[in-house]
């Protein structure tokens, strides 16, 4: 039988299994949504493509997996951001802590990838650049940048520049502000912070759309697996793993390609099934240099996975457009082992640019963190609520 035991505090430790898990799946995600997305918009759509050879079906199969890999980055980001607030919820400004954690997360990526939308999109003559306009409904606003800063894309304003991969972003934003007003809600001091926390939640439910706040349930879900820790012999985590797998194929196969609430039943029985799996290998790894290798290359992907979600889709643009206007190929062929060469050669592109990208901006964000806390906590005192 399993044991389950509920963690006081959760578990972090990178010398774990399912720390190195959680890594090599954070850069997997992010690789599987870069290769779906450079596949969707340089090659015809599968169903146009008479007698697809076998090589492009193995293409189309293994690229087909991008909202999966949306549902593993919001069940992580429940277990690592729930769980790291939750750890720190008893500290002092902890919820201070948490803003200035959230938005430089968020910020630090977003502002230099929204430059180079700018560029990308003057680049290929869809900015026009003797013209700013402030109109929230337009790709290249003003209105359309400020918005998606906060958390406003497919609520108010379009993804800014068309990057339409920042769609998640906005359900992450509010993930973010809803989970500490929660908590607020049933840990709150007083009952006037406690009031102003559920008229908070209660705005934000008519402002967002629905099915951010259904898929918050996932997100809820692995902030709360993070304290659950299930003891279960090597014969059952492989068949949590194979089930895992299977779903997984299921759900690719029967095509599910959306985030509504028809869809969810699907999500849901993955992400319990992928919660239990993460909950089964908390225990400790022991040293192996194979072990070693493989959670340090997963830890290489995982560290610049934001930056390669959100700066694929404007880089994918550009290949194209040189693509188009340079070589004369509109779309990459199927029938062609060329074309395959040249996107295998788009998608190294793809992910060393990101890494490029990720030097100078993503990986600065633990200073830029210290900084801010520096500025903003030098004189101020503590807020209790």
């Amino acid at each position: 039988m399993p044991k389950i035991t509920i963690l006081e505090k959760t578990n972090l430790q990178d010398d774990h299994w399912h720390s190195m898990v959680i890594s090599l799946l954070r850069g997997l995600a992010a690789l599987q949504v870069a290769a779906a997305h450079l596949r969707a918009l340089q090659y015809p759509g599968f169903a146009t493509v008479e007698k697809p050879p076998l090589l492009f079906l193995g293409l189309a199969f293994g690229s087909g997996f991008a909202y999966l890999a949306v549902i593993v980055f919001f069940v992580l980001s429940g277990w690592l951001v729930g769980g790291s607030f939750l750890n720190k919820l008893t500290s002092e400004r902890a919820f201070q802590h948490y803003a200035i954690d959230r938005a430089s997360r968020l910020w630090v990526v977003l502002v230099p990838t929204f430059l180079v939308v700018l560029v990308a999109g003057a680049s290929v003559g869809e900015l026009d650049t003797k013209h700013v306009s402030f109109s929230a409904t337009e790709p290249y606003s003003v209105g359309a940048f400020l918005g998606n800063m906060i958390g406003l894309q497919t609520i108010i304003v379009p993804p800014f520049g068309a990057n339409f991969p920042l769609w998640s972003l906005a359900n992450e934003t509010w993930y973010y502000v809803l989970f500490p007003l929660l908590i607020l809600v049933f840990r709150a001091r007083t009952i006037a912070t406690r009031a102003v926390a559920m008229l908070a939640i209660g705005a934000i439910v008519q402002l967002v759309h629905s099915t951010i706040l259904l898929y918050f349930s996932i997100w809820l879900l692995g902030a709360a697996f993070s304290r659950v820790k299930i003891e279960v012999g090597q014969v059952s985590r492989w068949a949590l793993l194979l089930l895992l797998v299977g779903c997984a194929v299921f759900i690719r196969l029967k095509g599910t390609t959306d985030f509504t609430l028809k869809e969810y039943p699907e999500y849901l029985v993955f992400s319990l099934i992928f919660v239990l799996f993460l909950s089964s290998m908390q225990f400790k790894r022991q040293a192996s240099p194979k072990l070693d290798r493989l959670d340090r290359t997963g830890r290489f992907f995982a560290n610049f996975s934001f930056t390669l979600y959100v700066l694929h889709v404007p880089m994918i643009v550009v290949m194209g457009y040189v693509l188009r206007s340079v070589f004369g190929i509109a779309q990459l062929s199927p029938h062609s082992m060329l074309h395959f060469l040249i996107y295998a050669g788009m998608y190294l592109m793809l992910v060393l640019g990101a890494y490029l990208f990720y030097l100078p901006f993503e990986s600065n964000t633990p200073r830029v963190r210290q900084w801010l806390k520096a500025q903003l906590f030098a004189r101020g005192g503590t807020v209790r609520l």
